[in-house]
């Protein structure tokens, strides 16, 4: 799905999406306008292509990465779980999530 129609769905202007890593042209957020969803779960943007990626199961929720983008989110977001998941009851607790290392 083009990014275009899943910003509209994800994103409308009233809440802030902090970028909190960026590696290989692939941009990482959380948006604080999903904090009552259930799920814990992050962003990840690659070119024209975007996808959110649960954090507990690394399932992708909505959208889609080509497989190369896709595999390298879901290692980096193996390795940065517990960050993504303080950075997410950050964001709950009116807080900012704190930036995470990108893959090296």
């Amino acid at each position: 799905m083009p990014r275009t129609q899943l910003r509209a769905k994800w994103y409308d202007g009233l809440f802030p999406m902090p970028t909190i890593s960026r590696f290989y042209g692939i941009q990482i957020s959380l948006w604080t306008g999903e904090l009552n969803h259930p799920r814990p779960h992050f962003h990840a943007r690659y070119a024209e292509h975007d996808a959110s990626i649960a954090m507990d199961t690394m399932e992708l929720l909505a959208g889609s990465l080509p497989p190369r983008a896709l595999e390298m989110t879901l290692h980096w977001a193996v390795m940065h779980r517990a960050e993504l998941l303080a950075g997410w009851e950050a964001l709950r607790a009116g807080g900012r999530p704190s930036r995470i290392e990108p893959l090296p």
